[in-house]
């Protein structure tokens, strides 16, 4: 049953013991078969298979049929199963839905700056935030996020979602973003991956997210902090669409004449200037 491990750590998460699960995965393999042979598959003790056999009954995942000599136990379909917990979830989380609704006052939670650490829990969050998305969705993002966050993101394209924003990275998976020029020359300066993303004109995050569970984002619901990020974004969609038309002469003159701004703006020597190109 090693090989099962991962699926019984899965399946407690349904509310089943160890018992129950490995009951029911032998029973998958085994059915029909006796009490008696059910423990000696399973690992589960004589004195306990019974009781946990029962409990199956109960929640009508184990249905037993009897002879005259024997009682043998048979597993709900695998098909079946799914649907029962997906009805007895979906039950539990609309209950669930209705009552946090009710006493839950979403604007003790506007105007607040909140810190989300670790990369794993800034992407989860927002994938989250993501898959709630009507309206519109603002990024600047890299390749090695944009991946994590794919599936969330073609979803909500689908959905009717308007995606807009800047890629860093070189092989842009969307259509609705503009690859950043200047890659090397943007990390040989931040040396970080940083990340803006807006959804819906209500949420926006914001932070370093190279650093693994090092990694800080700000998570806010302030229409200020979103109107500046989206400025932001769409500031750097220009200087790239701009860039994008330009002959290859007229972009060279553009570009030295932006790095020699920003040279200016961040008071660099010209050593570190030089160490940027």
């Amino acid at each position: 049953m090693n090989k099962n491990i991962g699926i019984i750590e899965d399946m407690k998460m349904l509310g089943l013991s160890e018992y129950e699960i490995k009951a029911y995965l032998n029973l998958l393999e085994y059915y029909p078969v006796n009490g008696y042979t059910l423990s000696k598959k399973s690992g589960i003790p004589r004195s306990r298979i019974y009781e946990v056999l029962e409990n199956l009954k109960n929640k009508q995942i184990v249905f037993e049929e009897k002879d005259d000599k024997n009682t043998y136990y048979q597993p709900l379909n695998p098909k079946l199963l799914i649907k029962k917990f997906k009805q007895n979830f979906d039950n539990v989380l609309d209950n669930i839905e209705q009552y946090t609704d009710n006493i839950y006052s979403e604007e003790n939670s506007d105007n607040k700056l909140i810190v989300i650490k670790g990369r794993n829990k800034v992407i989860d969050y927002l994938n989250l935030l993501i898959s709630d998305a009507t309206k519109r969705i603002s990024l600047s993002i890299w390749e090695e996020e944009i991946n994590d966050i794919y599936h969330s993101l073609y979803n909500a394209i689908n959905r009717g979602v308007v995606v807009k924003g800047i890629y860093f990275g070189r092989n842009n998976p969307f259509k609705e973003l503009v690859t950043h020029r200047r890659i090397e020359r943007y990390l040989s300066e931040k040396k970080e991956r940083y990340m803006t993303v807006t959804i819906d004109g209500v949420h926006v995050i914001y932070g370093v997210v190279s650093r693994g569970e090092e990694s800080k984002v700000t998570w806010a619901k302030d229409i200020d902090f979103v109107d500046m990020s989206e400025d932001y974004i769409s500031h750097d969609l220009m200087v790239n669409l701009y860039s994008n038309k330009l002959s290859k002469n007229e972009r060279e003159e553009y570009e030295n004449f932006l790095d020699n701004v920003r040279k200016e703006y961040f008071n660099y020597t010209e050593e570190e200037f030089n160490n940027f190109k």
